[in-house]
């Protein structure tokens, strides 16, 4: 049985007669989840949010909050047969590269089965709901040269454990859609960062350490994996935005990147990490911060993506570094 841990909205998600859309958020306690709904709170007043989350996990929102174990698919049906969803973004993913090589099973449970488990539920319904599937822009992994920037038809190349399970769960989702007329969509998202993200992301990482650093809390050395590979950031905020109008004006069984068209290398985010840091710090590399494999470049073409929902990133990476940095340091000072 699915427990209710909290619920603060306007009218009941289960009257299918109100105005406006039942929105199912899966996987919402993390740093994208928790912008999501900000996003929806503020910009889509008709739509009614329930946040799924797992028993350890907290969302600290005005909206109706479930336990959910998307390994179950039991509870899955459970919660799907309560809420009757309009829309549902399935966000729930083991989404660290890093752990992916130390914990591969459990990337796998979650990542491929779990979808698997909510992709059969919602094809059983009588009502089909709008689903977005959140990818990676490490699917297309080991690009060459000439396919910058990396349009959604590219090969995929996986090249770690966590990309291979977000390639499988793309497929899965396309199958879906094809064989069973599922009104599914998938992206492949590119870095995005932004305040309260986890430290084991890069920007977030850099940010924390520096913070630590001017709080006395860390020696004045930085600590860092790879500077040379390139990567497309885009700020939390504007990926959010992005799959609402996904949500609205995608295409069932189509895949589309969301990042900010442009690669930046890990060594320029340092540097404009650092001209904002108070303290002199020395850079050292860690080799427990390095990946067994390394892409060099990945960098985004969202032409589809603007054409489809007229999306444009609209937050500056200097705005980003300095807003997250700014985070960790209230949370160092708290």
């Amino acid at each position: 049985m699915i427990n209710v841990i909290k619920s603060v909205k306007i009218g009941s998600i289960l009257e299918g007669n109100m105005p406006g859309k039942n929105v199912l958020l899966i996987g919402a306690a993390g740093f994208v989840g928790n912008h999501l709904i900000d996003y929806i709170l503020k910009n889509r007043g008709d739509w009614r949010v329930t946040a799924t989350k797992m028993p350890a996990e907290k969302i600290e929102k005005q909206v109706a909050v479930r336990d959910l174990d998307i390994t179950i698919p039991a509870q899955i049906e459970a919660l799907l047969a309560e809420t009757k969803p309009d829309y549902i973004f399935h966000l729930a993913a083991q989404s660290s590269v890093a752990l992916s090589w130390k914990n591969p099973k459990l990337t796998i449970s979650i990542n491929i089965i779990g979808a698997v488990n909510l992709l059969d539920s919602i094809r059983k319904l009588e009502k089909q709901p709008r689903v977005l599937l959140i990818g990676s822009g490490e699917e297309y992994g080991h690009v060459k040269e000439s396919e910058i920037p990396i349009i959604e038809d590219n090969n995929t190349r996986p090249g770690n454990i966590y990309a291979v399970t977000k390639v499988c769960q793309n497929m899965i989702g396309r199958l879906y859609a094809e064989a069973y007329g599922l009104q599914i969509m998938s992206t492949r998202s590119f870095n995005h960062t932004g305040p309260n993200q986890a430290p084991q992301f890069v920007v977030a990482d850099f940010c924390r350490q520096i913070a630590d650093i001017e709080a006395g809390r860390q020696e004045p050395v930085i600590r860092v994996g790879n500077l040379s590979a390139k990567r497309d950031f885009t700020d939390v905020r504007d990926v959010v935005r992005a799959y609402c109008l996904l949500m609205e004006k995608g295409q069932a069984g189509e895949t589309y990147n969301v990042g900010s068209g442009y690669a930046v290398k890990i060594e320029e985010i340092l540097s404009r990490i650092l001209k904002l840091s108070k303290k002199h710090i020395t850079v050292q590399t860690d080799a427990a911060k390095l990946r067994p494999v390394d892409v060099p470049v990945i960098e985004a073409d969202i032409s589809k993506l603007k054409a489809c929902t007229g999306w444009e990133p609209e937050i500056s990476l200097d705005t980003t570094i300095a807003e997250t940095l700014e985070w960790y340091r209230r949370k160092s000072r708290s």
